[in-house]
């Protein structure tokens, strides 16, 4: 993504791109697009505002002037009409990351791939239906690295009158986790393009656009939630940040997770979550400590060698409400100065993986028999892909990401994208570019066309050509069955594969050094993209996309793009 963006603004290539998609899939059979029972209109205004945090104003893009942006709320099953006015001289898109886009793909948002950025001073309202969705999903910008300050919540509650599986919390909370620049992003990513080297790391984190009491001029610019002792709460938590993995949690508290990617999972306690940019946990936290305030931590994760990035915590407060009791002044005050400072966590250490991978194998999806969470894996084959990903080097010496030693060039060619590897061998240890294994990656615009209905299995393969490290993949337009995960190269003889109650999600984290199987049924219309939630990775080209073709029932056929769809 960004290769040759300014030749692709100044043609006509991009539309034409996106009407030889439609026809391309399209039998003949117009059909409408899915409409729900009730239908919920947003207004999001694209623009810069002023912010000021490490003691320095900076101008950033935001919608309605809003740093983390406005939340999206809805039921399960119905329509959102989001209509995005672009005030700002940037091009800009708008992802809703998770929804699964049902015969919508029109409005998925990933520029140049489903539609043409909304240039500034014009509009774009982008109209999808939450069929058979709940849970806590997220939107952001999907072009340039603007996802950095424009990104925001999307709520989806269950159906009227449904109720969650577990005990309702007294109170729900979201938490956003992101990254802040001093700098502009649009100047830092064209440095990472022109350098050829990676970014620098972030100048804090911040946790729903705050950053802390550790960082300059931030001793006030803390997020707090207020509790009261004894009661359950839901904290819903979002990994927005641009580059970075992070691990999340709250001093002397156990979390119970019981969501990911907005599916129920069965619940499991822990002290700690790791997210990857992408992935999303509803957790229930029961205020069952002594009076007084806890820090709740956002620190890195960080299994690459050598790569820049912050060192350093950000807090929030959970802070629980005093008794009203009456006590003597001398007490008052012996309360208030034992309660001033909070408690801090155990806090994993910044390249742990073994307790990360530890963490990520107890996500299970709620039984299967239960009436939230059918479980639907499919069982027969009908296309396996083997994708090797990871960080490469051109023979120009510009790093390069890549996907299968494929980097994707956002142009208008539809060829198909290779189903596996040329060239077999020990991709996790094997020396790069010898003479027996040439791992030099090539441009290409190919993408993977799928027919309709068709059982799709992905094995993810990490290498080791640059370095081991790991990549938050993610799918538009579906969500896949993580069956598991591996220590190595991958081997169909020796695999465990959970077909049993395996977690539903939208972005799997293909761990350091090891592989990852997917599974879905390719069995919505249109062009997907799929790519690493990094973005600095996206940007080198680990990305590629599928092309799914129409099918012949009902309600199986893409819809003809509206209208309004911007041109390049």
């Amino acid at each position: 993504m960004g290769m040759p963006r300014n030749k692709l603004e100044n043609s006509c290539c991009c539309r034409f791109f996106l009407f030889l998609l439609f026809f391309s899939i399209n039998g003949g059979v117009l059909e409408a697009w899915h409409k729900g029972s009730v239908t919920r209109y947003y207004d999001f205004k694209v623009q810069s505002a002023s912010i000021t945090k490490l003691c320095k104003t900076s101008t950033i893009v935001t919608v309605n002037g809003m740093y983390p942006g406005p939340t999206i709320y809805a039921r399960e099953d119905d329509t959102v009409v989001v209509e995005v006015s672009n005030l700002t001289p940037y091009n800009i898109s708008i992802h809703l990351h998770g929804v699964r886009q049902r015969l919508t793909c029109w409005f998925d948002g990933p520029a140049y791939i489903t539609q043409c950025p909304i240039q500034a001073g014009q509009s774009f309202k982008y109209r999808f239906t939450l069929l058979n969705q709940r849970g806590t999903l997220f939107w952001h910008a999907h072009i340039s690295w603007l996802r950095a300050t424009v990104h925001g919540p999307l709520i989806i509650y269950p159906k009227q009158g449904v109720g969650y599986p577990f005990q309702p919390p007294v109170e729900e909370h979201v938490i956003i986790l992101g990254e802040y620049w001093l700098r502009d992003v649009q100047g830092l990513e064209r440095h990472v393009k022109e350098s050829g080297g990676g970014p620098p790391g972030s100048d804090a984190y911040t946790l729903n656009g705050l950053l802390g009491p550790l960082h300059n001029c931030s001793r006030d610019d803390i997020y707090t939630i207020n509790v009261t002792k004894g009661k359950n709460y839901l904290l819903r938590i979002i990994n927005a940040a641009l580059n970075m993995e992070h691990f999340f949690m709250v001093a002397n508290h156990t979390m119970t997770v019981v969501e990911t990617d907005g599916e129920y999972t069965k619940p499991f306690k822990t002290t700690f979550l790791m997210l990857t940019p992408g992935q999303t946990y509803n957790v229930l936290i029961k205020a069952d400590q002594s009076i007084g305030k806890y820090f709740m931590a956002m620190a890195p994760y960080m299994p690459a060698k050598n790569a820049p990035f912050l060192k350093k915590t950000s807090y929030g407060i959970l802070r629980y409400a005093s008794p009203t009791v009456k006590v003597d002044k001398l007490a008052r005050k012996s309360h208030v100065k034992t309660s001033m400072t909070p408690l801090e966590p155990i806090i994993p250490n910044v390249n742990d993986t073994a307790s990360v991978q530890a963490f990520s194998d107890q996500v299970k999806r709620l039984y299967p028999n239960h009436q939230w969470s059918p479980v639907d894996v499919p069982l027969r084959i009908d296309k396996t892909l083997f994708f090797t990903i990871g960080l490469n080097v051109f023979s120009c010496d510009s790093p390069d990401s890549d996907m299968l030693g494929e980097s994707l060039r956002l142009q208008s060619t539809i060829t198909d994208f290779p189903d596996k590897p040329e060239k077999m061998y020990d991709f996790v240890n094997g020396a790069p570019n010898n003479i027996s294994v040439d791992t030099q990656p090539a441009i290409g615009t190919q993408v993977s066309i799928l027919e309709h209905g068709w059982a799709v299995q992905v094995i993810f393969q990490d290498t080791g050509t640059v370095g081991t490290e790991k990549h938050p993949i993610h799918l538009h337009g579906f969500s896949f069955y993580l069956l598991g995960t591996g220590l190595g190269n991958y081997n169909s003889s020796t695999a465990l594969l959970n077909l049993y109650d395996p977690p539903y999600r939208n972005t799997v984290g293909v761990p350091v050094g090891r592989w990852a199987v997917i599974r879905f049924r390719a069995d919505n219309p249109g062009m997907w993209f799929m790519h690493c939630h990094l973005e600095v990775h996206t940007t080198w080209g680990l990305s590629m996309a599928f092309l799914v073709k129409n099918g012949k029932g009902k309600m199986q056929n893409l819809p003809p793009p509206p209208p309004d769809l911007p041109l390049c």
